[in-house]
């Protein structure tokens, strides 16, 4: 599907990338992240059970030659961090040289989250990687799911952050860009978008990848949001453009999966050299499962 010149996700012609760990709810594999580096494709995903089976249990990093077909080089499990849960990771390479693995780690027994991370030279070695808490979040804001670029101007994020001041509401989101010299340390721009009262995303508004504009284009992203509490983890997929000062919503329908839940989330975009796109998105399926697919648009 094209929006004008933006190639944006559907179910049409995905393929699954990596299947759900077993049928029924709760059981995900998704939350990914992609690049393409000279030729490769690096993937990072976390896979999820039932509360009752541990939720977020590793992160799993794989190669590919041709964005479908994934070898696993990497898996990190959520012990190694103490956090009761593992969300949304994002790998990416560093300038300098070397990988970074930015991880979501869940406070046990509590909703809140931070951001750690691992370095290391090649993505095999980064389970031994050097390890450093990169934000921290606090007893207000839990702080998840990031989306992390680097370019001439250096390192952005785009930031999920929940409110937990309120009981019962922790669920809310909205997404905050972060500006870095290095990936490590970051200063806080802001909010650039929430949800919108009334609409499909009034419960929250959560960044997920940023896509290649057409010609000309403004800077513009894909992202999660959902109506009410009860539709949290079944979150789908809507489009905002940077203004110049934060994001707009477009005004269109939300992106969704026809099966299942509906849920159609943590898209994540990797630019190929034809000029299309090629995404990997957490997708509902009919048994209430989800699997990680593909689509090239």
């Amino acid at each position: 599907m094209t929006l004008g010149a933006l190639a944006v996700p559907t179910y049409d012609d995905a393929r699954v990338v990596v299947p759900a760990p077993a049928a029924g709810a709760g059981n995900w594999a998704g939350a990914a992240s992609a690049v393409l580096v000279h030729g490769t494709f690096w993937l990072t995903y976390r896979v999820r059970r039932p509360l009752d089976e541990g939720r977020g249990v590793t992160v799993v990093v794989a190669r590919s030659d041709d964005g479908e077909r994934f070898e696993t080089v990497a898996e990190v499990h959520r012990d190694m961090f103490g956090c009761e849960s593992f969300e949304r990771p994002v790998l990416v390479p560093v300038p300098a040289g070397g990988w970074r693995l930015y991880l979501s780690c869940a406070t046990p027994g509590s909703k809140h989250w931070w951001v750690d991370s691992l370095t290391a030279a090649t993505p095999e070695a980064l389970p031994a990687g050097e390890r450093r808490v990169v934000l921290p979040g606090d007893a207000a804001v839990a702080v998840k799911d990031p989306v992390v670029t680097h370019g001439p101007t250096g390192w952005a994020m785009w930031l999920c952050c929940h409110p937990l001041t309120e009981p019962g509401h922790e669920d809310r989101m909205t997404t905050r860009l972060l500006r870095s010299d290095d990936g490590l340390e970051w200063a806080d721009r802001g909010e650039v978008l929430a949800g919108r009262p009334g609409e499909w995303d009034a419960r929250g508004a959560r960044v997920t990848t940023v896509l290649r504009p057409g010609a000309g284009g403004p800077l513009t992203v894909l992202y999660d949001g959902r109506p009410d509490a009860a539709s949290n983890w079944f979150e789908t997929t809507g489009i905002a453009t940077w203004d110049g000062t934060r994001l707009v919503a477009a005004d269109a329908p939300p992106l969704r999966s026809p099966y299942g839940d509906g849920a159609w989330r943590y898209a994540s975009a990797v630019p190929l050299p034809d000029g299309r796109t090629r995404f990997y998105v957490e997708a509902a399926r009919a048994d209430g499962a989800h699997d990680l697919v593909t689509v090239v648009r």
